[in-house]
Formats: C-alpha cells, structure tokens, sequence
C-alpha cells in the first residue's frame, strides 16, 4: 500500500457498541488515565483509578438501583409536540425524532417501579444523552405521573436528575412543569412516603430549581454540577472571582443545601436505609444498638 493510499484511508471512529478500535480505550477526562472501556462500565462508569463519576446510562442506572428483574416500565406512551414550530439551526421535529431514533425512547425520562433490596419503590431517571436531559412537557408529565402513581401503590419516591434544565424549544410549556411536578410532589408527603433525590451531574437549570431540589433527604454523587445558571454566566454577572469548586457537590453540603455526597457504589444500600428510616421500618433494637454505638 502506498502512502498516498494510507492516508486517504477512511479513519475508524467510535462506535456505539465499542467494538470499534478507537471506542476500546478512552483518557479520563479527570486524571489523564487510559482507561479500557469495558473496564469503566463494570466499574459503575467511575474511574478506576481517580473515582471520576462519569454520566451513566439509563439502564445502567437502573440495574445499579434496582434488584434484578424487578423493574416494571411505566414511561413511554406519550409524545412530545411542537406547537411552536420550534426551529434554529435544525426544526426541532426532526431533532426529536432523531433523537428518539439513537436511544429508542419517547424522550428524555424513564420511570418505573421495582425492588430496592427488597423495598418497593418507584423512580424516575433522566436521561442526559437525550437532547441534553431537558425537561419538556413529556418530561414533567411522566415524572408527575410516576409521583402520583407511587402514592397510590404506597411507594417510596426516588428521582435521579441529569439535566441541562428546561427544554427552550418549547418555550412556556417546559416552564409550565416545574409548577407541575412540585404539586405533584404533594400527593407523597400527604401520605408519608418518602421521597429520595439523587442529583447527578449535571443538574441544572429549571430541574434543580423544582423537584429535584425537594427530597426528603438530597443526595449528590461527587463532583456533581449542580446549579440554577451555570459558573461562567453567574461569573460575567458579578464580575467577580467565583469559590474553587463553586457550585460543585461537595461546596453545597458544606454550604448545607446537600444531605449527603455518595460514591455510585454506596448508593442502593443507603436508599434502602433511608426509606426504612423515613418510613418507620428500622427495628427498634437497630436504633437502640446506634444510639449505644453513639454514646
């Protein structure tokens, strides 16, 4: 093969399914390493080697959280519109349905119930692969639905948010659903169920500054971006200098808007306490043996 030949060659790219050369290792965007990336998804998309929490898939999310072959669907019978006629560089139909077409959903939101070691729950995961997790009217109506539908099982709540916040292409009625899923929310703490956030990074925008930012206990997994605008906005505003680590997980549980910061693998078990604990269902003598421990 000549050298002309050679560099005319058609590169190989990263394919979907990492079979390809390019998608077998990838650089830690945190620290540099070569990663195998078989290697990263069984270690929980974390890097092995400086605990960078990467975003994680939706499935994969679910099988982390949810004990195996529990997971009943409830999501995905409902379909975005585009009463703006919507368009920029691209209508945003056809964004949609391409959209939909790469991740085989309806839009950018999976919800569902299942067992957490044992424990009946429902949840709501937000996909960030999906036009950036944007919450639009599907969205909204989804996560209301699955919080109205939890209460009348008797479920625990639990949300996992990534999102860049409301979904601009349609304009009032992305606005119209952090009003909706906060009222939503009011059917859970009528009858005592607990309500479990999880804000993964990142969360933004009208997300954060609705539901998500309302659990019974707030849990953020490391290094999250959690804000309503973001660093760079918020620092051309000001004109000032922002805090190492600004609007990172770990400045807002110092800062006391977090309950807690949880490495992936931590998360399962301490749900499963969390709900026992806000529903009443520790045994007595496990309180009265921490109580011990604690003296």
């Amino acid at each position: 093969m000549t050298l002309e030949r050679w560099f005319r060659r058609k590169k190989p790219t990263k394919g979907d399914d990492d079979s390809s050369p390019v998608g077998l290792w990838l650089k830690c965007e945190s620290c540099n390493a070569q990663i195998y990336r078989k290697d990263l998804v069984a270690n929980l998309y974390v890097c092995p080697e400086c605990q960078h929490h990467y975003q994680m898939p939706v499935d994969a999310r679910l099988e982390l959280l949810l004990d195996e072959g529990s997971f009943e669907q409830w999501s995905g019978h409902i379909q975005a519109t585009d009463p703006l006629e919507f368009v920029d560089q691209e209508a945003y139909a056809d964004k949609l349905k391409a959209a939909q077409e790469k991740h085989h959903r309806k839009d950018a939101i999976v919800t569902g119930s299942g067992l957490l070691n044992g424990l009946p729950v429902a949840l709501s995961v937000m996909d960030f692969f999906f036009l950036g997790g944007s919450m639009g009217s599907v969205v909204g109506e989804e996560i209301a639905r699955a919080v109205e539908r939890a209460a009348d099982e008797d479920r625990a709540f639990i949300a996992v948010t990534a999102s860049g916040g409301a979904r601009m292409q349609e304009g009032a009625l992305s606005l119209m659903q952090m009003a909706k899923t906060t009222v939503a929310l009011e059917r859970l703490a009528e009858k005592h169920l607990p309500f479990i956030s999880l804000l993964t990074d990142p969360t933004t925008g009208g997300t954060t500054a609705s539901f998500a930012t309302l659990g019974d206990i707030i849990i953020a997994e490391p290094k999250a971006l959690i804000c309503f605008a973001g660093p760079r906005v918020i620092q051309q505003t000001i004109k000032q200098e922002l805090p190492e680590g600004f609007q990172r997980s770990e400045f807002l549980l110092e800062k006391g808007m977090l309950d807690d910061v949880l490495e992936r693998s931590k998360l399962k078990d301490k749900f499963a306490a969390y709900i026992r604990l806000l529903s009443g269902k520790v045994p007595q003598v496990t309180l009265e043996a921490e109580h011990v421990a604690t003296l």
